[in-house]
């Protein structure tokens, strides 16, 4: 919202109000700004006479100008087509600095000495938005009133500064000049100067030509008038020099007015053209089209209002105007619409369409008291300076509901939420200069909410304000006083941080994603339906995740594109699902790709494959104490590997996955998947530490030769029943597949922890395990 110290000073007497100082001091107040600025940052322009106007002797497109600037006469060099003697021009004096930095020297144009510059509109900064083409060629011819030697700017009123805010959402009063006129008001105890409203109007009733049906409790207030006989022309400068400091482009002087009385009240209000209209209607859409203002085409259905002539939609209720009765340069008679429509409706709407100046508004909320008081201030703008003439009578439909709120809140509750040793004195004149009407009886306040106010709804609220304008820097700072209870979550929390230990100290590194994702990106590896957004930002984050992965794997692509081959990531983190009720669950993630481990010196490095992978997740889950409750069963699982997948299982309840991602989805892409929360509900019995071994170990290695089908899980399952308790670990370290087939060398490693055991024992264990793997899995053993 941007406001200008001249507008803002037709309702606030600011001469001694220094205006940055003024920007910082509503950063206090909660309202921060995103720049300050003069309207026209130039200087030494003055009010000059072309005296004579001759053409120049050395260029056909220039003139020869004799300027009286109220100290002497000038001779400048103007290149514009409309400059001519006896004009009242603006002038840029040698020494003057204009817009961009742009000094005015004494020069030499074409022979001729030029003492000055005669100053065209686009030539004092403005944006393009603002400027016609005549603004670049020609000159700004002043009327004959203009005092030769006064200051232009201070003349035109073009002597303006501008604040930008950057307002909260809550605050939809602060989006018109009225509601800024309060909060400033109330920062330097100024009173508020409402605009005339006084008109006449004639004995003609806007009721005999027009009626108003309204079938939709989406609009509970619309107001139309009627104003006839209006001639359109530019606006006054005053009203094109408070929009374009605003950011609106002037047009003529009835579209400005509408444009005009929405900043000053907040309350946005829409003419149509009279004479194109029978009978008014406001109903809810029905999947139809309205051709819009700016020549487009929009969709309407039952969540949208419209405006309709004969039940023909004609308009986008809060939103734009419709093509067909648009104002133009012939009409003559307006209808001026003031209403209040559904803030919701019109949020959708504008999502769906385009948001303008005017659903900004709406979607906020509009006080019924702005309606009324716009569509006044119209009526009074159009007579004033359209030569309108007011019909009697207002076409009104009201159902509004009238509510006097009231909020009550004592001065023991302000002071223990603020921390803060209020008086009942200095509370009150916090009420007094926000104009808010009060009743106390001892320490308890009750505070009348004016209609204006729509974001004051509990105590809270109030509390806020106290604390906005006592000043947030007077609270002394103090440390909390609270109890605090050991809860699940700290548990939890623990759990968590000392699985993200493991996998960092084992090299990987811990991502954070977004816990939203786009539909499609969510189906990659979860059939599950996602919970959607109702108002998502946009498509690519429209849902909530179901899974981990495909944020992971968003991770990663990001960073392959950027040429990092190697990636070893995890991300501890929230999936959501609905069933009965709406779940969140933790889940733990991991992806490996490229070199896992390298060790420049030696010259030796590890490649992430499948086993890698699946060693980690067996190391985590024997450091959290779950041996020999996990196994790996192949499986056929979504955008993965088809032979290079399994589902995880600990207590024979499935609990993750284990894969390599499709060669379609990425290349050599390992990933896994598993639920942390039934982890940790699982009940582990305390560490038991053993001393260390007394006695020696016997290593023996063996390879099978088998089908390539068979689970590796399984065959070390066989393995370990035949050992007995004098096998100590079993350790894959080589694997070879060919046509069907596979090799598979195994490390064995045995140990007795009563004694030293002999190379006869060990060989008998061994041939043991041989003979079982033969018969159950119609292996055989590979000498070579």
């Amino acid at each position: 919202m941007k406001i200008s110290r001249n507008f803002l000073a037709d309702y606030l007497n600011i001469k001694k109000v220094d205006f940055p100082q003024l920007a910082e001091k509503m950063v206090a107040l909660g309202h921060e700004y995103d720049s300050y600025y003069r309207l026209v940052d130039a200087s030494k322009l003055v009010i000059g006479q072309v005296i004579d106007c001759q053409k120049h002797p050395n260029s056909k497109k220039l003139s020869v100008c004799q300027v009286d600037t109220g100290d002497g006469t000038k001779e400048i060099v103007c290149g514009a087509t409309n400059v001519a003697a006896k004009q009242k021009v603006v002038v840029a004096k040698v020494g003057a600095i204009l817009p961009g930095d742009f000094k005015i020297k004494k020069a030499k144009i074409a022979g001729v000495d030029s003492h000055g510059m005669i100053c065209s509109f686009a030539e004092l900064g403005f944006d393009k938005k603002f400027l016609k083409d005549s603004d670049w060629q020609e000159i700004m011819v002043l009327d004959d009133k203009a005092p030769v030697g006064a200051d232009a700017l201070e003349y035109l009123e073009l002597d303006d500064e501008v604040i930008d805010f950057d307002l909260t959402t809550n605050r939809g009063d602060l989006l018109s000049m009225l509601g800024m006129a309060y909060e400033i008001g109330a920062l330097y105890q100024l009173d508020v100067q409402y605009p005339p409203t006084d008109y006449q109007e004639n004995n003609e009733s806007i009721a005999n030509k027009y009626s108003l049906n309204v079938t939709t409790d989406k609009c509970p207030l619309y107001l139309a008038k009627l104003v006839e006989n209006i001639k359109i022309t530019d606006s006054p400068q005053y009203i094109k020099n408070r929009l374009i400091a605003c950011g609106i482009r002037p047009i003529n002087n009835v579209v400005d007015i509408s444009n005009y009385v929405m900043l000053e009240t907040g309350q946005p209000i829409h003419f149509f053209d009279a004479d194109k209209l029978q009978n008014i209607g406001v109903r809810m859409g029905k999947k139809e089209e309205v051709q819009t203002l700016d020549n487009q085409i929009r969709k309407a259905d039952e969540n949208d209002i419209v405006i309709t002539n004969n039940d023909e939609a004609i308009a986008l209720a809060g939103v734009m105007g419709g093509l067909s009765t648009e104002v133009t340069a012939e009409t003559k008679n307006i209808i001026i619409e003031s209403a209040i429509f559904h803030p919701s409706n019109i949020r959708n709407t504008a999502q769906k369409t385009l948001r303008s100046e005017a659903s900004s508004r709406f979607e906020k909320g509009i006080a019924k008291e702005r309606t009324f008081l716009a569509i006044k201030r119209a009526c009074y703008l159009l007579v004033k300076h359209a030569e309108g003439e007011v019909a009697k009578d207002m076409l009104k439909h009201d159902k509004m509901p009238v509510v006097d709120k009231e909020i009550t809140v004592s001065l023991e509750h302000i002071n223990r939420i603020l921390g803060m040793s209020l008086s009942i004195d200095a509370v009150s004149k916090v009420w007094e200069r926000l104009q808010l009407p009060y009743q106390k009886r001892q320490n308890v306040f009750r505070v009348l909410i004016p209609p204006r106010r729509l974001d004051l709804h509990i105590a809270e609220d109030l509390i806020e304000e106290v604390g906005r304008f006592i000043g947030f820097n007077e609270i002394k700072s103090s440390l909390p006083k609270t109890t605090i209870k050991k809860g699940m979550w700290d548990e939890k929390m623990v759990y968590c941080q000392q699985i993200r230990d493991f996998l960092i100290a084992k090299g990987l590194r811990q991502t954070i994603n977004y816990s939203l994702v786009s539909v499609s990106d969510n189906k990659m590896f979860s059939s599950q339906k996602p919970i959607a957004l109702l108002d998502a930002l946009s498509k690519e984050r429209d849902v909530l995740r179901t899974s981990l992965l495909t944020s992971l794997l968003n991770t990663y692509n990001y960073n392959y594109a950027r040429q990092i081959k190697d990636i070893n990531i995890f991300e501890i983190g929230a999936i959501y699902q609905k069933e009965q009720t709406y779940q969140e669950e933790n889940r733990l993630a991991i992806l490996m790709r490229g070199v896992y481990l390298q060790n420049k010196w030696q010259k030796m490095s590890v490649t992430v494959d499948f086993f890698l992978l699946k060693g980690i997740i067996e190391e985590l889950f024997n450091y959290l104490g779950l041996q020999n409750r996990y196994t790996f069963k192949v499986s056929t699982i979504n955008n993965f590997h088809p032979y290079q997948a399994s589902d995880i299982y600990i207590n024979n309840q499935k609990v993750g996955i284990i894969g390599k991602v499709h060669p379609e989805l990425a290349n050599d892409v390992y990933m896994a998947e598993f639920d942390l929360e039934y982890l940790y509900d699982i009940a582990i019995k305390p560490i038991k530490y053993k001393a260390p071994f007394r006695y020696p170990s016997i290593q023996k290695d063996v390879a099978f030769l088998m089908d390539a089908d068979i689970p590796t899980a399984e065959i070390e399952k066989v393995i370990k029943q035949a050992g007995g308790r004098h096998l100590e670990k079993i350790t894959v370290f080589d694997v070879y597949e060919k046509e069907k087939q596979k090799s598979i060398a195994y490390s064995l490693l045995f140990r007795d922890e009563t004694r030293t055991l002999n190379d006869e024992e060990v060989l008998n264990i061994l041939a043991k395990i041989i003979n079982v793997v033969e018969e159950k899995f119609n292996a055989q053993v590979r000498n070579k």
